[in-house]
């Protein structure tokens, strides 16, 4: 009778460890939110707030796998690639507007306390949202030999990576020559895609699911909303949307424009017969 309970003690107390992670978790990404939030309220600046949450990114992943109590191929490997993401992407993000000055997101909202912290909020659901795959599997500490999903999964992350980081720098070149002034980019991965950007982000998240799904069972499997709430949010939300309207008002008059926007996909570059 007694070898029948183990198990499922061994279980409770599996449950009760990852819940303790995620709880820690959720405390650690509001707290560092809000205290960004009151810094830069009270400086009026919105310079560190992609840093904050890149950070934020890093640190939930590290903390995670040591809170969780994993130690196997597959977390650590996890955490890497969230920290490579990180640390490319946050720098990035702040080098640019280190250059720029400003963030247009922002115009209307660093001199309003209330609506800056709106948007430290809602960084901090972002931040758990999507990290919640990489966040479940540090949590778990039953290993699982690795599988065609992990593999398949690390593969899409990196060819979301480098996606997203030629895309990135392509612009950033492009937007960095005089003669370019007040042109648009249609040239390398922005002839194939609108966003490619945003495409190469979706598919490192998509990737990280993959991989993480390999050692979850029942509701974890909810966790997919991750990579699809990423999805939503660059497609409908925050991203493609606001980018859109900004460059129909600059160049929707442009004959070139329009050719470029008829021709090349908005998101996903899918061949046109």
């Amino acid at each position: 009778m007694l070898n029948g309970q183990i198990p499922m003690l061994l279980a409770a107390l599996q449950d009760l460890i990852m819940g303790s992670t995620l709880v820690k978790c959720a405390a650690t990404d509001v707290g560092i939110q809000w205290a960004g939030w009151a810094l830069a309220a009270a400086l009026k600046t919105e310079k560190f707030y992609d840093l904050a949450g890149s950070g934020t990114f890093i640190l939930l992943a590290h903390l995670s796998r040591m809170w969780g109590g994993a130690n196997h191929i597959r977390q650590k490997v996890q955490t890497g690639l969230v920290t490579a993401w990180g640390l490319r992407l946050g720098t990035f993000l702040f080098f640019r507007i280190l250059k720029d000055g400003h963030d247009r997101r922002f115009n209307n909202v660093r001199d309003s306390p209330g609506t800056f912290f709106v948007y430290w909020t809602v960084q901090a659901m972002w931040v758990f949202m999507t990290l919640l795959p990489t966040l479940l599997l540090n949590s778990e500490r039953r290993d699982v030999p690795l599988g065609t999903r992990d593999y398949v999964g690390w593969a899409l992350w990196g060819f979301g990576f480098a996606t997203e980081a030629i895309a990135d720098q392509q612009k950033w070149i492009f937007k960095s020559d005089p003669n370019n002034a007040g042109k648009f980019i249609q040239s390398g991965l922005w002839a194939y895609s609108r966003h490619p950007n945003y495409l190469g982000e979706i598919l490192q998240w998509s990737g990280l699911w993959l991989s993480a799904s390999s050692v979850m069972a029942g509701p974890q499997y909810l966790s997919v909303a991750s990579p699809l709430f990423v999805w939503f949010l660059l497609r409908y939300v925050s991203g493609i949307p606001m980018l859109e309207k900004q460059a129909l008002r600059k160049w929707g008059s442009d004959p070139a424009f329009q050719h470029y926007t008829k021709n090349t996909p908005l998101l996903w570059p899918f061949p046109k017969f």
